[in-house]
């Protein structure tokens, strides 16, 4: 028997880039609400292929041991742990 459950959240999207603006944008909320979000799991499908996943987040360990990165797969910047615009000051 299991201790962890994963839940399997189906909604659509018109194309891959507003998929993974959702899912960043639901991930993060959620993780607000609950520890237990693992925000660098997160992909994001074709309905018709599911079983060929897009990542949503980079989730590349940080140097020195300071988490993961928390930026969009594609981005372009250094690695962080949380995106510029949620960072405080």
């Amino acid at each position: 028997m299991t201790d962890r459950w994963v839940i399997h959240l189906p909604i659509t999207a018109p194309d891959l880039l507003r998929a993974r603006i959702f899912a960043r944008t639901a991930a993060r909320v959620l993780a607000r609400l609950s520890a237990r979000v693992e925000p660098g799991g997160v992909t994001v499908s074709a309905e018709d292929q599911q079983g060929v996943r897009h990542w949503v987040f980079c989730d590349r360990p940080l140097p020195d041991g300071r988490g993961r990165c928390a930026l969009p797969v594609d981005h372009t910047a250094r690695c962080a742990p949380r995106p510029p615009w949620l960072r405080r000051r």
